[in-house]
C-alpha cells in the first residue's frame, strides 16, 4: 500500500489530470452539468417508489429511505466498476506511450465516482431528515461499510478491467450480471417474508451486507454485530487481494491485447 501511494504522489499531476478529465468527460455538452449526479438518482428513486408504493402497495415504514439507501449503494457500486473496467482500454493510448503504473487509471474513475457518490449522499441525509428519521451518533459508523464498500470496488474493478482487455465481451455479460445483482440485494423488497435460513443466505451477497449495515444504522437504529462488521471486511478484503494478484498476474498481456 505504501508503494502504490509513492507512486500516486510521484505522478500526483497526471492522477489529478485525470480526475478531472474524467468528471468533466461523464457531463460534457450536458444543460445541466454536474446536477445529473443529484437528478440522475433521485428521478430512479421517484420511479421505483411510485412503482412499489402505488402499484405494489409497499406499506413497510420509511420506505422511500428504505429504498433510497439500497439504490445509493448500488448505484455506487454500478458507476464505480463499470468506469473501473473501462478504465484501462479507454486510456490505452496513454498506456502505450508512457510507462505507467496501470492502477493510476483504474483509482481517479474511482475518485471520480466518489465524488458523485458525496453529492448523493448529501441528498440522501436531507430524504432522511424530512421523512422524520432521527439523527444519532451511530450515523458516524457510516463510514465503515462505505470505506469497505469502496475498496471492493476498487477490487472488482481491477478483475473487471483486467478482464474487459482480454475479454471484450465481460461487458455485455456484466449488464446482465449487476441487473441480476440488483434483484438479489433487496433494494426495494424486504426479507421478511423469507425463512430465516434464506434471510441468512441473502448476505453471501456482498453489496447486501453494505447496504444492510446502511439501514440497520439509518432505519433501526442499531450497531450491526460483529459478524457483520467482519463480512464487510472479509468482502473487501477477497475483492482487493484477488484484483492484485490477477492485475499482476496478467499485466504483462495488456499491452499486447490494447
Amino acid at each position: 500500500m505504501k508503494a502504490i501511494l509513492e507512486r500516486i504522489e510521484k505522478h500526483r499531476f497526471l492522477f489529478e489530470e485525470l480526475v478531472k478529465r474524467d468528471f468533466k468527460k461523464k457531463y460534457k455538452r450536458t444543460v445541466l452539468g454536474m446536477l445529473w449526479s443529484v437528478l440522475s438518482p433521485l428521478l430512479q428513486l421517484l420511479v421505483m417508489s411510485v412503482v412499489f408504493t402505488k402499484f405494489f402497495g409497499r406499506s413497510t415504514p420509511h420506505y422511500t429511505i428504505y429504498l433510497f439507501s439500497g439504490n445509493l449503494l448500488f448505484t455506487f457500486f454500478k458507476e464505480s466498476t463499470n468506469g473501473g473496467m473501462h478504465s484501462l482500454m479507454q486510456n490505452a493510448a496513454i498506456i502505450k506511450k508512457i510507462n505507467l503504473p496501470k492502477y493510476i487509471f483504474l483509482l481517479s474513475r474511482e475518485v471520480s465516482s466518489c465524488i458523485n457518490f458525496g453529492l448523493n449522499m448529501i441528498v440522501y441525509f436531507l430524504f432522511v431528515a424530512i421523512d422524520g428519521v432521527p439523527f444519532t451518533w451511530k450515523f458516524i459508523l457510516l463510514l465503515y461499510p462505505i470505506i469497505f464498500l469502496l475498496i471492493f470496488n476498487i477490487g472488482f474493478g481491477f478483475i473487471l478491467s483486467a478482464l474487459f482487455v482480454l475479454f471484450k465481451d465481460i461487458q455485455y455479460l456484466y449488464d446482465v450480471f449487476t441487473l441480476m445483482l440488483m434483484y438479489l440485494s433487496a433494494i426495494f423488497y424486504t426479507t421478511d417474508a423469507f425463512s430465516p435460513m434464506m434471510q441468512k443466505m441473502f448476505y453471501l451477497n456482498p453489496l447486501y451486507t453494505y447496504i444492510s449495515y446502511v439501514r440497520e444504522v439509518v432505519l433501526y437504529q442499531n450497531i450491526p454485530a460483529l459478524w457483520h462488521h467482519g463480512l464487510c471486511v472479509l468482502y473487501a478484503a477477497a475483492a482487493l487481494l484477488i484484483g492484485c494478484i490477477m492485475y499482476k498476474k496478467m499485466n504483462y498481456k495488456f499491452l499486447y491485447y490494447m
